[in-house]
């Protein structure tokens, strides 16, 4: 059956609305997360630093995970919204409990150390699916 692009694009609204808070939980999310972690991510990255670029890609796809079921789920904007800062809280949670498990953390980001990056990163991607999988709507 063929649409017409009036059809088609009836969604367009409730798209650019959700895409929007999913953009704006981001730059939140990359907010508060940079500004927790003693390491300075994006001047690490700016120096070529592999093990900051891992931790922080890791952590923000620990994030997406989540607050991409939110918005499958959700039942309007305001819940996308609540389960999205659950989303930001756990990953926050994430890293803080990281530092306490790997002693030196920051610093051995900020050296370079791409164990200590890549440890993070997939213990963020782990909680983020474990996170994505838990958020049930019943």
């Amino acid at each position: 059956m063929w649409h017409s692009a009036e059809t088609s694009m009836q969604g367009l609204p409730m798209f650019l609305a959700y895409f929007g808070l999913a953009v704006g939980l981001t730059l939140l999310y990359l907010l508060l997360y940079t500004q927790l972690t003693p390491q300075r991510e994006f001047t690490l990255i700016r120096l070529n630093n592999n093990a900051a670029a891992t931790a922080l890609g890791g952590s923000l796809l620990g994030f997406a995970l989540p607050l991409h079921s939110a918005i499958t789920n959700a039942i309007g904007l305001i819940d996308c919204a609540l389960w999205g800062l659950v989303a930001l809280i756990v990953q926050i949670c994430t890293f803080l409990l990281l530092r306490l498990v790997l002693s030196g953390l920051p610093d051995r980001i900020a050296r370079g150390e791409q164990a200590a990056g890549t440890f993070v990163a997939a213990s963020s991607i782990t909680v983020g699916l474990l996170n994505s999988a838990a958020m049930t709507y019943y």
